[in-house]
């Protein structure tokens, strides 16, 4: 082996990521916008506490980045979803702050629990018995109030076991908050027969789009999750809410296609005339699915260069004929996110959380 090759074999890890190239992929994160949009949602909470849905890495943007910034803004109470989601709030939010929403299913989640300070939201008479076996202590409950998914059956709230609860929060989820549904209402009416059984319990019931159906729904505290992350739930909250994420691409090569020329996988699309297309580094195992493929664009400053062919794992191809885009440049996936829903059939909830790992998330500067 010549004596170059083998001195860059033997360098260790630290050494070789402190040399790794910038990423050919960026997600930058708007923490300004973020941090607007929470008051926003806190404003419109009225007397409730606000709090932040972070689970699943922030919505997909990066717990690092986005816990800091919701905290600074004032977020008090922030909810996960796995207790494997608690140690990258903690880097910026205390234990106590940290809510679990799928509870405590052994003796091994309630270890943690103590351990790290976060609470567990008790799902069921197993859970609440799992947590009062391991010495019990605050926690909160969850009440299914018509979603049937997760919570406690509102005919096991007199369970004694359940009086052996230290309850802090009584919860339960919306099912359909961003529809005109009746399910609402009945929702709201079997919560607040449950919640008269826990008369010095605080309540929480409004997700982002909750807390846009009214003050009935707003309670004691709040939970926000997507309109944090520059999403609308429902039309009431358009123009208020600010995008956060912006992902970038960048062009890895630029070629210049004959009539008659296809592009691609299965070769779905055929030049028409002389044209000039660009392979950008972004695919469908970035999040970029292949339904944008249908009549999406990526954006090279103001200009909007069509997807043509069918997106692959790894790259994408646009037509960038009569535009300056050269090797290196980085292109804008557009990511409004009402917008890009409507585009591509996903949900907005979706776009965010599909985001994948290979995407460097960083700040947006100004």
């Amino acid at each position: 082996m010549p004596a170059a090759r083998r001195a860059n074999s033997e360098r260790t890890l630290p050494d070789l990521l402190s040399a790794l190239p910038p990423a050919a992929l960026r997600l930058l994160i708007d923490r300004e916008a973020l941090a607007a949009n929470w008051h926003a949602l806190d404003r419109l909470s009225g007397d409730a506490e606000t709090g932040a849905a972070v689970k699943a890495d922030g919505y997909g943007l990066g717990a690092g980045i986005v816990v800091p910034a919701l905290a600074k803004a004032g977020a008090r109470s922030f909810f996960v979803a796995h207790w494997q989601e608690v140690p990258a709030v903690l880097d910026a939010a205390p234990g106590a702050s940290v809510s679990v929403l799928h509870g405590v299913a052994d003796a091994a989640e309630a270890a943690f629990a103590r351990a790290s300070g976060a609470v567990p939201v008790i799902n069921s008479l197993h859970q609440a018995n799992v947590w009062v076996e391991s010495g019990g202590g605050p926690c909160h409950l969850m009440v299914d109030s018509g979603m049937n998914r997760l919570g406690l059956e509102p005919a096991h709230v007199g369970d004694p076991l359940i009086a052996r609860l230290e309850i802090e929060v009584l919860m339960s989820h919306l099912a359909s908050a961003d529809e005109d549904s009746a399910l609402n209402a009945r929702q709201l009416y079997t919560f607040r027969e449950v919640a008269a059984q826990f008369p010095d319990t605080r309540r929480s019931l409004a997700n982002s789009a909750g807390i846009a159906l009214g003050p009935d729904f707003r309670l004691d505290l709040t939970r926000p999750g997507l309109a944090l992350y520059g999403g609308i739930p429902r039309p009431a909250l358009a123009g208020t809410i600010r995008q956060v994420a912006y992902p970038e691409a960048a062009v890895l090569q630029v070629r210049a296609l004959s009539a008659g020329e296809s592009v691609g996988y299965n070769a779905t699309f055929t030049a028409e005339r002389a044209m000039r297309v660009a392979t950008v580094a972004c695919g469908y195992a970035d999040g970029i699915l292949r339904c944008w493929g249908r009549e999406g664009a990526l954006f090279h400053g103001d200009a909007a260069l069509p997807i043509v062919g069918r997106v692959s794992m790894d790259m994408t191809i646009v037509d960038c004929t009569g535009h300056d885009v050269r090797e290196g440049d980085f292109l804008t996936i557009p990511y409004d996110l009402p917008h890009a829903a409507e585009l591509t059939g996903l949900s907005q909830y979706e776009l965010l959380t599909v985001l994948g790992s290979r995407f460097s998330r960083q700040p947006k500067t100004r």
